[in-house]
């Protein structure tokens, strides 16, 4: 199975799930450092869409300022314009399999789609 993390070094959650996906014979593993090379907007609306989440439901609130922004409640242009200039913004980690999409918090959410 093939299966596409975006990945922050930084964040032990994201750190757990790479560990779990690396640790299967199963799955073909691609990493992508989301604040080094972003997904396009187009990719990040389609990863919320298979997700069946609204992209404010992807919005990394703790250390950002979504809120102050008034980020939580905005609507989905608003919030995925917001992401594209600033990836801190992208909750982590989002990880794609051909069973679907996951923002993997907790990490046990990946089970879902593997």
């Amino acid at each position: 199975m093939k299966a596409t993390v975006w990945h922050n070094p930084n964040c032990g959650t994201s750190r757990n799930t790479l560990a779990i996906l690396e640790q299967r014979d199963d799955v073909e593993l691609t990493v992508v450092r989301y604040l080094e090379n972003p997904p396009s907007r187009d990719k990040l609306a389609q990863l919320y869409r298979d997700a069946g989440m609204a992209p404010r439901e992807g919005l990394r609130l703790m250390g950002t300022d979504a809120e102050e922004r008034g980020l939580p409640d905005a609507d989905d242009d608003t919030v995925l314009d917001a992401m594209m200039a600033e990836p801190i913004l992208i909750n982590r980690p989002l990880v794609e399999t051909e069973k679907g999409v996951r923002l993997c918090r907790p990490k046990e959410k990946l089970e879902e789609i593997l």
